[in-house]
């Protein structure tokens, strides 16, 4: 069995997993546009990784640009499109830090769905990420910001478990995350892949930590990075059951507007 660390840099086994749900997402995320935005089709995706919701929008007539700090990400999103004969924009680059000057007050829509706005460790990244998509963003332009609030009075361990396949090999995937340290503002995470079948044999493991957030500092972080909150929906992605800050889901996807500003169709 081979050995492997950090799965950002095996993309073909992390889309083994969670590359499953992107036709759902792309209809909320189109939804939502509709509902609360400008309807416009000019997007971007922070983070972006293998580029699955890339293509997914470049499909349905999106002007996608996307990034990631990845280099194997960005090479295999690139290779997809081109055997799709789609295209995108995809740049080299870290959350904290896009915001060219040539793209400011471009995009209808920005989203990042699947919790890696956890990665960035201090309250100063993450200001800094969210205040430069505002920039990035039309007057009554969107960010759509999915990621588990922190329920800081959890003191046991959480395990989930999925399946998927790489070809012809399963995929098993294995994310553990320790209780919550309130004082550091972090969790302790682990994620196993474990690939076996079709000739392969692998085990890829990732350790980390992501920053934590209640409720209440989630919403204080992005009021002061000059955004609304206009909706909140959960991770079932359904446009028709908004849920409010009070809920006891933890899988909050939040639907964050430049403060001030209204929509203009």
């Amino acid at each position: 069995m081979r050995r492997l660390t950090g799965w950002y840099a095996h993309p073909r086994y992390y889309e083994a997993i969670f590359g499953g749900d992107s036709a759902k997402e792309m209809d909320f995320l189109l939804g939502v546009n509709r509902r609360f935005g400008t309807g416009g089709r000019r997007w971007l995706e922070p983070a972006c990784g293998a580029g699955r919701l890339v293509l997914e929008g470049a499909r349905r007539g999106l002007q996608l640009t996307g990034y990631d700090v990845s280099g194997p990400m960005l090479a295999y999103a690139r290779a997809r499109l081109r055997r799709a004969g789609a295209r995108a924009f995809l740049h080299p680059a870290r959350m904290e830090e896009f915001c060219p000057p040539s793209l400011r007050g471009r995009f209808d829509l920005a989203f990042n769905l699947v919790s890696t706005f956890r990665y960035l460790d201090s309250e100063e990244a993450a200001l800094s990420h969210l205040r430069s998509t505002r920039e990035l963003l039309k007057p009554a332009g969107l960010y759509v910001l999915g990621f588990h609030v922190t329920e800081y009075e959890r003191r046991r361990p959480e395990h989930e478990r999925w399946v998927g396949r790489a070809g012809r090999a399963t995929v098993v995937c294995n994310t553990h995350e320790w209780p919550p340290d309130r004082s550091l503002r972090r969790s302790r995470m682990r994620n196993r892949l474990r690939i076996s079948g079709g000739g392969e044999d692998a085990l890829v493991e990732t350790e980390w930590y992501f920053r934590t957030y209640s409720p209440a500092e989630a919403i204080s972080l992005v009021r002061r990075a000059g955004f609304s909150l206009n909706a909140l929906f959960t991770f079932d992605y359904d446009l028709d059951a908004p849920v409010d800050a009070a809920t006891d889901r933890l899988d909050w996807v939040m639907v964050l507007g430049r403060a001030g500003a209204s929509a203009t169709r």
